[in-house]
């Protein structure tokens, strides 16, 4: 058997000085970037915030595509079969006043119905489509979804619409008009295909107008729409959407949310020096969205 001398200095594999420098570039350029991305974040960061909301948006609308075109449910749909049995199980009968939340972002509708003199959440109804992005609408032919605080009464609902029954959310609103905005025919309804609404798979649509119609039919003169760009949690403000351009408007959008969540009853919404104002609600009011596009009395003194 050969045995072989152990590799010495001279025999044993070394870096070359090329190697080496090579190796020391690559060092030098990780940490110029590292710091260029800590001073500059502030600028890109936005961009990049923008764009993974782009293309959440975009897989979320097409995975529920997708599932309307194979016959299957959208994620988290309710059994809309039964809906005599979840009433009860909510304790809730068919008739009273209810109330509307939208998240754009989770793709989300929920609606609320009064019992005891309060609001309790039935259901939340997967979204089929929206349009835009997050942020309000604008300006006619933008695509976009409006965000705000809307009333929509018995006037405002369309039984023979082209899109399988529809209501009209009201835009542009006070607040809309006091900026300036323009779009019309911004609806909830059936048929899942949106530029600028909301659209709701038909059988989803058609247990939503039954309980729009019986709340109208059984007294309440209109009900509160509320359409948020995402769950407004105060994490989600102050870190994922800090410095983005909406940021004040969300945050105005959040208090009435935070108003209606502590009260449980739907907020009297005004519009004061172009922005939206506050107040609580009342059991009394039966469930009536009270929408004024004046200064309340006491925001008009401060």
């Amino acid at each position: 058997m050969t045995n072989f001398p152990p590799p010495s200095e001279s025999t044993a594999p070394a870096p070359s000085r090329a190697r080496r420098r090579l190796r020391r570039i690559a060092m030098l350029s990780l940490v110029t970037l590292s710091v260029g991305a800590a001073l500059v974040s502030p600028y890109w960061l936005p961009l990049v915030q923008g764009d993974t909301e782009r293309r959440h948006l975009a897989y979320e609308r097409s995975q529920r595509l997708w599932r309307v075109n194979a016959g299957l449910s959208l994620p988290g749909a309710p059994d809309l079969a039964n809906l005599s049995g979840r009433l009860a199980e909510h304790g809730l009968t068919q008739g009273a006043p209810i109330l509307m939340r939208i998240f754009k972002r989770e793709f989300e509708l929920e609606l609320w119905m009064q019992r005891d003199g309060v609001f309790h959440r039935f259901v939340t109804y997967p979204i089929c489509r929206w349009s835009g992005t997050l942020g309000p609408k604008l300006a006619q032919g933008d695509g976009q979804a409006p965000e705000g605080f809307y009333a929509v009464d018995k006037a405002a609902l369309n039984p023979n619409s082209r899109w399988y029954r529809s209501f009209n959310l009201g835009f542009p609103n006070g607040f809309d008009r006091a900026h300036g905005r323009t779009g019309s025919f911004l609806m909830v309804h059936g048929g899942c295909a949106s530029v600028g609404c909301y659209a709701m798979t038909d059988a989803q649509m058609d247990e939503i107008w039954r309980l729009v119609n019986a709340a109208l039919d059984g007294g309440q003169k209109q009900f509160q729409v509320q359409v948020f760009p995402f769950r407004m949690g105060a994490d989600k403000l102050a870190a994922r959407y800090a410095g983005h351009p909406n940021q004040s408007f969300w945050n105005d959008l959040k208090r009435g949310q935070d108003l209606f969540e502590k009260t449980l009853q739907p907020p009297k919404v005004a519009v004061c020096g172009g922005r939206y104002v506050f107040e609580p609600g009342s059991p009394n009011d039966g469930g009536n969205a009270m929408m004024s596009d004046s200064c309340p009395a006491a925001s008009a003194k401060n």
